[in-house]
């Protein structure tokens, strides 16, 4: 891999793979553990110590070697202060983890000065990872030396277009869901992949449309860096917000995205 313009995030990219080799020794020996612990959060969403014990032992590593930066994860509280933020979802995808559905993930995302700027996504249930950094393409493998690079889909069309969401559910929650439906009918295909797989299809140019009424910032910070990088887009559903910043998302090949805010961004 290159190093493109001013800015060098390498160090922080292997930095992140080291995080998550960490995290996946955590999550896959606790995977299917007939004494995994759950626990349901103020918000009723559920929570395992396999959760609990990934994003620590990510927190401590961080700690170490960037103790500089700040870190913001879905289980603790912020810690720090910085313009370099690093963003931890130890398992997206509890619930499937928690019922031994191997679609779920671990979430590392880097924003430095306000821009996503990294992502890792790694899916050890599936032997999957991917990751990108800012200028250096998105990639998909166990690691940067063994990684290949992938992009986006060149469908242009919506009739032509594969789409993935997650649950009905949120769209009917936000009083949205007959925009979902509407844009249902016009693709080619709608599939439930759900949570972080839909925007790794999308980068990997398997699916072009991925979209979700309803997130926050640890679901979104390393899924963005990677669809962009990979010639895509990712705002919010109303396509006022670039990147993860928003209360929920859309992702594309970029060529539909503007056809998908006719559907999605009322």
């Amino acid at each position: 891999m290159s190093i493109h313009g001013d800015y060098d995030y390498d160090g922080d990219l292997r930095l992140a793979h080291a995080l998550a080799d960490h995290a996946d020794e955590v999550t896959l020996a606790r995977f299917q553990a007939e004494d995994l612990r759950v626990e349901s959060k103020p918000d009723l969403t559920p929570v395992t110590d396999a959760d609990h014990t990934a994003e620590r032992r990510i927190r401590q590593m961080l700690s170490s070697a960037r103790h500089g930066d700040a870190i913001r994860g879905e289980e603790y509280d912020d810690q720090g202060e910085s313009s370099r933020v690093w963003v931890i979802d130890p398992i997206d995808g509890t619930k499937n983890y928690l019922r031994g559905v191997p679609v779920w993930a671990t979430l590392i995302g880097l924003i430095d000065d306000g821009e996503a700027v990294l992502g890792l996504v790694s899916a050890p249930a599936l032997r999957r990872r991917w990751f990108a950094a800012k200028g250096e393409g998105a990639w998909t493998g166990r690691s940067m030396s063994s990684a290949r690079r992938i992009h986006v889909s060149r469908v242009a069309e919506l009739a032509e277009a594969s789409f993935s969401c997650s649950s009905l559910g949120g769209w009917e929650k936000q009083e949205r869901l007959a925009d979902f439906l509407a844009l249902t009918r016009v693709v080619w295909r709608t599939r439930g992949y759900g949570d972080f797989w839909s925007y790794m299809l999308v980068a990997e140019g398997a699916v072009d449309i991925a979209a979700e009424p309803e997130l926050a910032l640890h679901d979104m910070a390393a899924l963005a860096p990677i669809v962009t990088e990979a010639g895509g887009r990712f705002t919010d559903t109303a396509g006022r917000v670039e990147g993860p910043f928003g209360r929920d998302a859309l992702a594309t090949n970029a060529l539909l995205h503007a056809q998908v805010l006719g559907y999605l961004g009322s």
